[in-house]
């Protein structure tokens, strides 16, 4: 693009209960304890006696009971399910800042977009998150599933990951569950404080555009500046329609744009990124009993700066780019994290109580320059002042209940609520036509959607969801080598959305001269009074939105040794479930939308696994397995939405219908020694009525979902873990204690959707029923890549703390939006490409203290973002910006 951008230009308190059990074995040396302080901490002191250390298992809480069917502690090998598991040290060792960037590392896991997990290629809906076994709502207008990027590394204590399917697990498992697990109270007294501070060299001192906003901005939360200005208000109250014409739309008007919140400035020094933590937990001795308690609360505070190339075409030859844009964005994103733990032990029972506080916050302004419908003559200039406030509380209790010897039951229920809140996003268009005969034409002028000369838009939308969600699952073991389990749960997810959009509407006398003014002068009360400017309501036909689901589902599963090397997982779930989503009445006439769904569906979901240990140390499993994908909410709710991080726009479909997968693996591991291993997998699964999205409309591209009719993946892992001792390798004193770890995974995978002549599918107000018509034969499943590589190099001391490790990770591209199937056109792709980490951890002596200091040094190579459309003649580029390289230095110390 020839033109360039030099344009005018908490406290986390956790609040979640605790799911189901512990991690816990046939037997009890297996049985692994509870942590000895939070996760961020684990490995602050000197580490004294690594091995045994390491032959700890994570504490993991899921439904029900982890049945370990051999003898030792190894929770990877001796699960009879397809697990990764993250401890502390994992985590520790990536040094990721949230549990999303941790997982990326794990063998079949790439991270998309802003946090949404997924598994083996298949998208995010096909991916399960769990708090502590327990069901999540999501924050986010466009998922039903939970970006992890919300989860601060300090609030978790484990993180397991299973791929192949079991009963015990909801049926919604497409290509597996991520299971968190947070810190439980410790054994041990403990105070930690730490804090850091970062730069980033594409934000940094560097310049951004930025908007004043309210005075506690910095906070997270807002100090009354954005509340809903009197008159909105009263209109939201009244039930009234703006086209009723009995509203006053200028007095509405007046009240909405002012220089706090619409006028851009420049920063050109922008601050750096520092983040503060501070954790704590102590046990009481009660007689025979234990009460444990722990607290940790976090902030950060964190800039980014991307200066986007951001096209698309809508012809089929791509010849000619209907959008030019280059877009300046600046983001300073607050995070406030933290979590209340409560445990209490009789006997061999336990109560946990878990609450989970985090609230992320991002203000985000946006500048651009381009050319629209192929007029490169024309400059369009647009700017976009945004506050998103996502908040997510959490509650958990858990009662793990030893009967006799030999029955044991596990009761849990919990209570969740999601918020997301944009109030006032205002966004403003301004138009130069560089022709020389009109007297404006030097000038960027807004004549506020009048002679398509300019634009002037604000919107508000809110979201709220409340998941109750509660189970039982009770184990009886008749024998050393059979455990029978038998479970109950019951979700119950509701959830309102709203999105009130309004344009703003001169009259064809505006004048020209009027149109230059900046934002805030331009829509004061004085010119919409004096002028007779119009605020417009642009969806009054569906701006709100009812969804609720409500699941009961009940298991049967049997885990039995059959001999010493081998032994069977097997059971059947039965789910019944019902998912509706209807317009919301908003105004005081309703509307005469249909647009609403009403799924109603029952299943019988059937999961086996073989596990053959033929040698010791060497074992092959066997899984399969039938399970299901439901549509999202937003998904089915037909009303417009924009994305500002993709800079598309989405609207759902109310006649999506229940996706089903039938699962198969075959998987080789062979454990040389602790925590070293090797393994090999193959995986297959068949999709019927996969959910995928397609891209219709003309001027304005809109991003929609369907039901293809088939889509078969299948793939192979590979994964090895293994020590060194460089004291073998290299004579010296500073090789003598310390070690070499060497952690590499490779996934392949393969998607094809099956699309043929005569296949159906429905679509929301759509003329065709045509498959064809929205979905290619043999295209890829969004995103999919068909190679992810992940590269662990780490030199880590056995006498003290002492890491330094380079993380490596590699994916090819994967398709992110469909191309256009009117026109025949090509998919759009994302490059992931290659990103070299650079994490060290090192035990140091202050002022007579031991600290834990880290140095983080992200994106070394300055990997840029892309998304391109490419015919092999002419390239598309829809998104492409460099994030810059990140360094951060942080310490830490306990008490």
């Amino acid at each position: 693009m020839t033109k360039s951008l030099g344009l005018a230009s908490l406290l986390l308190f956790s609040s979640a209960l605790v799911a189901p059990a512990l991690a816990r074995a046939q037997t009890a040396p297996t049985t692994p304890g509870p942590q000895t302080g939070p996760a961020t901490n684990a490995a602050d002191q000197p580490v004294t006696q690594p091995d045994v250390q390491q032959e700890e298992a994570p504490d993991v809480s899921v439904p029900g009971e982890i049945v370990v069917t051999g003898r030792r502690a190894n929770l990877t090998r001796d699960i009879p399910q397809v697990v990764s598991v993250l401890s502390a040290a994992d985590i520790q060792r990536t040094g990721e800042g949230d549990i999303a960037g941790a997982l990326g590392r794990v063998t079949g896991l790439s991270v998309v977009g802003n946090g949404y997990v997924f598994v083996r290629g298949l998208g995010d809906r096909y991916s399960l998150a769990l708090l502590n076994g327990s069901p999540l709502p999501s924050p986010e207008p466009l998922k039903r599933v939970v970006p992890l990027d919300l989860f601060p590394t300090n609030v978790v204590s484990s993180s397991l990951v299973q791929k192949s399917y079991s009963v015990n697990y909801p049926g919604e498992f497409g290509g597996g569950v991520i299971n968190l697990t947070t810190n439980a109270a410790p054994k041990k007294g403990f105070v930690t404080v730490g804090g850091g501070l970062g730069i980033n060299s594409r934000a940094t001192t560097q310049l951004g555009y930025v908007y004043a906003g309210g005075k506690h901005d910095w906070t997270g939360f807002d100090d009354g500046s954005r509340d809903l200005a009197p008159a909105l208000k009263a209109y939201f109250d009244s039930g009234a329609r703006l086209s009723s014409g009995t509203v006053d739309g200028a007095a509405i008007a007046g009240e909405l744009v002012n220089a706090r919140n619409a006028l851009l400035q420049r920063n050109r020094d922008l601050p750096p990124n520092w983040s503060t933590s501070l954790s704590a937990g102590k046990s009481f001795d009660l007689g025979d009993n234990t009460l444990g308690l722990i607290a940790t609360a976090g902030y950060s505070n964190k800039w980014s700066v991307r200066d986007s190339i951001q096209q698309y075409s809508i012809t089929s030859d791509l010849s000619a780019l209907e959008s030019d844009f280059e877009r300046i964005s600046t983001d300073n994103r607050i995070v406030l994290n933290g979590l209340l733990g409560v445990g209490f032990e009789f006997g061999d029972n336990k109560l946990r109580w878990t609450n989970v506080y985090i609230r992320d916050t991002l203000k985000n302004t946006r500048l651009g320059l381009g050319t629209r419908n192929n007029n490169v003559t024309t400059d369009v200039q647009q700017q976009e002042t945004r506050w998103f406030e996502r908040q997510l509380i959490d509650t958990q209790l858990v009662g793990e209940f030893k009967l006799t010897p030999t029955l044991s039951l596990d009761l849990r229920g919990s209570y969740a609520n999601s918020k997301r809140k944009s109030p006032s996003e205002l966004s403003f268009e301004y138009i130069r036509t560089n022709v020389a005969s009109d007297p404006y034409g030097q000038y960027f002028i807004n004549r506020l959607n009048n002679g398509n000369n300019g634009d002037a838009t604000a919107s508000y939308s809110d979201l709220n969801e409340d998941l109750y969600s509660g189970g039982a699952d009770l184990t009886f073991k008749p024998i050393t080598d059979l455990s029978l389990s038998a479970g109950y749960s019951y979700l119950r997810t509701k959830r309102f959305s709203s999105r009130r959009d309004f344009q703003f509407t001169a009259p064809s006398s505006f004048p020209s001269g009027v149109a230059m003014l900046r934002p805030d002068l331009l829509l004061s009360p004085q010119v919409i009074n004096d002028y007779n400017i119009q605020l417009i309501e642009t969806n009054e036909g569906n701006p709100a939105f009812n969804a609720s689901l409500n699941n009961h589902a009940g298991y049967g599963r049997a885990v039995y040794q059959i001999t010493p090397d081998l032994s069977i997982d097997t059971g059947v779930r039965y789910e019944t479930a019902k998912e509706i989503v209807t317009p919301a009445q908003v105004f005081s006439t309703p509307g005469a939308s249909e647009a609403g769904t009403n799924l109603k569906n029952d299943y019988w979901l059937p999961a086996a696994t073989l596990t053959w240990q033929f040698r010791p140390g060497m074992q092959f499993r066997l899984n399969g397995s039938k399970t299901i994908a439901r549509p999202q909410f937003r998904e089915l709710i037909f009303q417009f939405y924009f994305d500002p991080e993709t800079n598309r726009q989405y609207r759902g479909n109310p006649l999506l219908q229940d996706s089903t997968l039938y699962n198969g693996e075959g998987r080789f591991e062979w454990y040389l020694g602790s925590d070293q291993r090797v393994s090999a997998a193959g995986f297959y699964k068949r999709i019927n009525r996969p959910i995928e999205a397609f891209i219709t409309g003309t001027d304005q591209l809109v991003t929609s979902f369907a039901n293809a009719p088939k889509a078969n993946l299948y793939g192979v892992e590979l994964e090895a873990q293994k020590k060194f001792t460089l004291a073998d390798w290299f004579n010296a004193p500073f090789f003598s204690e310390r070690g070499l770890l060497v952690i590499a995974n490779y996934t392949y995978t393969k998607s094809e959707l099956k699309v043929a002549q005569g296949d159906r599918t429905a679509v929301y107000a759509a003329t065709s029923t045509n498959a064809t018509d929205y979905f290619r034969d043999g295209a890829s499943l969004t995103g999919q890549s068909d190679h992810l590589v992940n590269l662990q190099l780490g030199m880590e001391s056995s006498g003290r703390l002492s890491q330094q490790t380079f993380i490596l990770s590699y994916a090819t591209k994967r398709v992110t939006s469909r191309g256009l199937a009117n026109q025949n056109q090509p998919d759009v792709y994302e490059y992931p490409g290659l990103n070299l980490d650079f994490v060290a951890r090192q035990g140091v002596m202050l002022a007579g203290r031991q600290f834990d200091a880290k140095f983080e040094a992200r994106n070394i190579t300055g990997r840029r973002y892309k998304e391109l459309q490419s015919n092999g003649t002419r390239t598309v580029t829809y998104n492409r910006y460099s994030p810059g390289t990140t360094l951060q230095l942080s310490l830490s110390t306990t008490f």
